[in-house]
């Protein structure tokens, strides 16, 4: 385990960057957004996640590499929602119609404090006070990276002095061979329906099936070269423990997904194209990753028959999520 300056963001603040390491992985975490910027599995030499070379790229250009998304991951129609009787306004990004992943100033966005660390683990913090981006309550979240055997374990918790909305996500783009785009990977979600919705990836409240359309992924197959920003619906509501969620799979590598959450976006970065170098000297240009996000369902708190993200004083937010790689022969 190493710790060590990153670099500085463009207002100056300073960025560390964490290494793990055990006898089958090596991950580097940063500070800035909770990132994991590297990820790789012994014996592969290629790296498994997208990244950047300095702090002032993560600052400039990512678009959420490897970053904790919240308070709120995903989308909240027009950035408004209601909370036992009170109207909320959250905070929209310029030009923006809807509140996405936390607003301009969410959790992916901000240097987190280094709580602890191990030769195979750190957690880092985060307090976000009342009234940020919107948001009701102050809440106290935290992050724990693990490496365990072939596995990264994610672990979120966050407490609240006042009833609010968590839903937090680790957003990392995954390519299992270096391959130019992640066409080729074969995926599988163990889900029958997605959340339908409009032009704007805002849900209607309806559920669709994906069974005989281009979504369907209850079979491993090829992900081919068909768009996908979706949300996979795995349960009514969250797990007590992670269970199977999807699996991805390369000529090189396969991944496996174990999450508490009662959803899973998948999305394939067709509007990425970087200026940046990443990790490599690679080139990050559309579809050169893809997203598989453990979360609650997109604007829940609008649609009350959705699984919901409502944190009140005294509970205990916890997400466990697991990604378990093996290297195929």
């Amino acid at each position: 385990m190493v710790v060590e300056n990153f670099g500085a963001l463009p207002d100056g603040k300073m960025v560390q960057k964490i290494t793990l390491g055990s006898a089958d992985l090596r991950a580097e975490i940063l500070t800035f957004g909770a990132v994991i910027r590297d990820l790789r599995l012994s014996g592969h030499d290629l790296p498994l996640v997208l990244g950047l070379n300095s702090a002032a790229d993560y600052a400039t250009h990512s678009p959420y590499f490897g970053a904790i998304a919240g308070r709120c991951a995903n989308r909240i129609a027009q950035g408004r929602f209601r909370l036992d009787g009170q109207d909320y306004q959250l905070a929209l990004a310029d030009g923006a119609r809807h509140h996405l992943h936390g607003g301009p100033q969410g959790f992916s966005q901000k240097i987190w404090k280094l709580a602890g660390y191990g030769e195979d683990f750190v957690t880092l913090t985060l307090c976000a006070p009342a009234g940020e981006g919107g948001y009701p309550g102050t809440l106290r979240a935290s992050c724990t990276y693990r490496l365990v055997a072939r596995s990264l374990v994610c672990e979120l918790t966050a407490t609240t002095d006042a009833p609010t909305l968590v839903n937090l996500a680790l957003h990392s783009y995954f390519n299992l061979d270096g391959s130019a785009t992640i066409d080729g990977h074969r995926l599988q979600i163990f889900s029958d329906h997605i959340t339908a919705t409009d032009d704007e990836r805002i849900p209607t409240g309806r559920l669709k099936p994906v069974r005989n359309t281009m979504r369907d992924f209850r079979q491993m197959r090829e992900i081919g070269s068909q768009p996908a920003d979706d949300n996979y619906c795995l349960a009514a509501g969250r797990y007590t423990s992670p269970q199977l969620a999807a699996r991805v799979a390369s000529a090189a590598v396969s991944m496996a997904v174990y999450s508490t959450e009662p959803g899973i976006q998948f999305y394939t970065a067709d509007h990425i194209d970087l200026p940046a170098q990443g990790l490599d000297g690679r080139r990050y240009s559309a579809r050169a990753g893809l997203c598989l996000e453990p979360q609650f369902w997109p604007d829940a708190i609008n649609h009350a028959h959705f699984p919901q993200p409502v944190l009140r004083p005294g509970d205990t937010y916890r997400q466990i999520t697991r990604y378990e790689f093996t290297a195929r022969s």
